[in-house]
């Protein structure tokens, strides 16, 4: 940890030096590329705690059918409580993520990650659904804390590595996301649904303690605004960036595509003939992390300017890989070569989108992470309610369906879009 730790502060020390001489304001747009490499071991770091913190809004997707039994929700509507937690994210984007290009980050970070604490203990112990879905919209509004540990980890990057670290910790944000269904069904089986939102907590605590202790303590060059003109700001970049707009319209659309497989596939894997337990249905987040590790190296593909041929293969991908899908009653073996394929070509385009962002303008990184992923948010959000009204009318033949029309508009934007934007 003391090794970390000096790392760390080496890093903020240098990085402090090279950006010395960069401009203050809020137009600047450029960065010395002798900014010093990031180091793997406080990539690590940035990728596990962003990973338990996304895990947060994702826990709740195996354990919908138990929280529908125990607190009366109809199984129809269940899908609200993600719906809930991906609105209130939504908002969080907005209001606290910018605040990284404002306010010291190691103060914010480490403060919304306690506040999370709370909102976990309010989930664990909610006795109605409306105190759960309360805690879960705290929980989402909170979780937010992983976009600034992301746009931190570009800032603190050499531009010419900057692809590469965001690969690396945004694979810490996609295994905690397909993590957080091996861990919640595991332990759901265990000790109950409950079990999962007490354990995260108490795991929150310890990685606020180590990141207070490892972030670099000076954070130079905030822009000279007030919250206000830092709201605007936000919404002047979605006008200023086509960049933004594209790529972010990309992200709502995997991003939906993303949700209508996971909140969804709970729902046949617990019912006959498959009559999954909670631990082999999170299992198949297991799977999906094979895909997701593969899919790290597209942010080095993005650094060599490959931006665009990555995204339309990985899009592609991600369109056939609803065919093995869709098998899933019949065959498990088809359901787990389709899981690969999917967070494979997720994962991709989500650090190719990122990487490419974050070269727009960085002295707003954190508001661009936040511009950026409310379009997440929001695809997430549809996603999660369309696909179990989906299945409660027209069964898995009809989210499969749904979420293939959304993966071919996807391909077929990026296809008309691909030349108005760099490689």
């Amino acid at each position: 940890m003391d090794r970390l730790k000096k790392k760390a502060g080496l890093l903020a020390e240098n990085r402090s030096e090279a950006t010395a001489e960069m401009p203050q304001g809020p137009l600047a747009a450029e960065e010395p590329a002798s900014a010093p490499a990031m180091s793997r071991s406080v990539a690590l770091l940035f990728a596990i705690a962003c990973g338990l913190a996304v895990a947060n809004i994702y826990y709740a997707q195996p354990l919908l059918d138990s929280m529908a039994s125990e607190l009366g929700i109809d199984r129809a509507a269940v899908g609200i409580v993600i719906t809930a937690t991906q609105i209130f994210y939504a908002l969080g984007l907005l209001m606290l993520v910018p605040l990284g290009d404002l306010v010291n980050r190691r103060k914010l970070i480490v403060g919304q990650m306690l506040l999370s604490v709370l909102a976990l203990l309010a989930v664990g112990t909610a006795s109605t659904a409306t105190v759960l879905l309360a805690g879960m919209g705290a929980v989402g509004l909170l979780a937010v804390v992983t976009q600034a540990l992301v746009a931190y980890a570009s800032t603190l990057a050499a531009p010419a590595e900057r692809g590469r670290v965001v690969g690396l910790v945004t694979s810490g944000v996609v295994i905690g996301i397909l993590l957080a269904r091996t861990v919640a069904g595991t332990l759901t089986d265990l000790a109950g649904w409950r079990s999962v939102y007490f354990v995260s907590a108490g795991l929150t605590v310890l990685m606020a303690g180590l990141l207070f202790r490892i972030l670099p303590r000076e954070d130079h060059g905030k822009v000279p605004m007030t919250y206000p003109q830092l709201l605007r700001s936000v919404f002047a970049l979605f006008v200023e960036e086509p960049v933004l707009r594209i790529r972010g319209i990309l992200a709502l659309l995997i991003f939906a595509s993303f949700s209508v497989l996971w909140t969804s596939l709970v729902l046949p894997l617990s019912s006959p003939p498959l009559s999954l337990s909670h631990t082999a249905i999170g299992s198949f987040g297991l799977v999906g992390v094979a895909g997701a590790l593969a899919a790290a190296r597209a942010g080095r593909l993005a650094d060599r300017g490959l931006g665009q041929r990555t995204t339309g293969i990985a899009l592609t991908l991600l369109l056939v890989s609803w065919l093995p899908i869709s098998l899933t009653e019949r065959s498990l073996w088809a359901l787990i070569a389709g899981v690969v394929l999917f967070d494979l070509a997720v994962q991709a385009v989500h650090v190719t989108n990122q990487s490419m962002i974050y070269n727009v303008r960085p002295e707003a990184r954190s508001r661009l992470a936040g511009a950026y992923m409310i379009f997440y948010s929001i695809g997430s959000a549809v996603g999660s309610i369309s696909s179990t009204l989906m299945y409660a009318r027209a069964g898995w033949t009809g989210v499969c369906l749904l979420g293939a029309s959304i993966s071919g508009l996807a391909l077929l934007f990026w296809g008309l879009t691909r030349r108005l934007t760099p490689a």
